[in-house]
């Protein structure tokens, strides 16, 4: 008996018997931030705040400086008042609205057809197409506007076509230089800014839903208006916001398509500064332009919080 005994009692090569029961190890601090004692963990956010300061804030708050503190005198707001009663400052900013949300509308319209054709529509190279999209969110905006300028402009492929069939002295094809040509341009490269998110939407989307509702008799449109539509909202709003808010800060593309009749805050800030040489004219602008910009994106950010992006 006592034999069993001995052997059903596990050994103890460590001989805590002895010691009697041993505590926990304490918990090993890992190498990192609790391995200076002494240093606060504020102290780690200081490089990056100052970098962050002397990169970016230190010049905007220099642009609000000189809005306020003209260089040829006067009260502070003598610039904010002679800018809002100019003529031009109100046409820019007509001219950047109208063009931001045209081109949001057209993306949004665009984007959703597209997306809902690569994910719905099986064909092939879908996957493909969808991979480019992301490679084409990386392109500078001034190359697809020599893109269209290759193609539609004054001397591009379209009007040399006519003119060789016809014999005419120049083709038909002058919109570039116009407002519908800025809006024509931006759709085209903001599109993809919109389809990137709603592709994101429609992967989790459940194909059951979809199954179930051709089952019952429902055609494409209603399937589209009733199941997937309401799934695309918040993706709809979050591309939406973010092309809105890059619209209205748009400089490239009015530029390279030479539509000089086109003013919209950026030119106009570049036209105050570099061709007037009024830089607190072009502080002026440039705060409001900020104003708008950083108020959007706020929205964006609201947005693309509740659409989960």
């Amino acid at each position: 008996m006592a034999e069993a005994t001995r052997r059903a009692v596990p050994p103890d090569p460590a001989g805590l018997k002895d010691r009697g029961s041993a505590p926990d190890p304490a918990p090993q601090t890992p190498a990192g931030l609790d391995g200076f004692p002494g240093w606060p963990r504020g102290v780690w956010a200081l490089p990056p705040v100052v970098v962050l300061g002397l990169v970016f804030l230190y010049p905007l708050a220099l642009v609000v400086q000189q809005s306020l503190s003209p260089e040829n005198g006067g009260g502070a707001f003598d610039a904010y008042v002679s800018v809002f009663a100019s003529k031009s400052f109100r046409e820019a900013l007509g001219t950047t609205v109208w063009l931001a949300v045209g081109a949001t509308a057209g993306c949004l319209v665009l984007g959703f057809v597209l997306a809902l054709i690569i994910a719905f529509v099986p064909f092939p190279g879908a996957r493909a197409v969808a991979k480019f999209i992301d490679v084409f969110l990386s392109f500078p905006s001034f190359l697809i506007t020599l893109a269209l300028l290759f193609v539609y402009g004054t001397v591009g492929m379209a009007n040399g076509l006519v003119t060789d069939l016809t014999g005419a002295a120049e083709g038909p094809f002058h919109f570039l230089t116009t407002p519908w040509g800025v809006l024509l341009a931006e759709i085209t490269y903001f599109t993809p800014f919109v389809m990137r998110p709603l592709l994101a939407a429609f992967s989790q989307l459940d194909t059951a839903q979809l199954e179930v509702a051709a089952g019952l008799g429902a055609r494409p449109a209603r399937i589209v208006r009733q199941v997937i539509l309401p799934e695309a909202l918040p993706a709809l709003a979050a591309g939406g916001s973010l092309v809105l808010v890059m619209c209205l800060n748009e400089f490239g593309i009015v530029l390279f398509t030479g539509a000089k009749d086109v003013t919209t805050l950026p030119m106009l800030i570049y036209g105050k500064a570099i061709l007037e040489s009024d830089y607190a004219a072009a502080c002026v602008v440039a705060v409001v332009n900020i104003a708008i910009s950083v108020g959007l994106f706020g929205l964006y950010r609201v947005v693309g919080k509740r659409a989960g992006a």
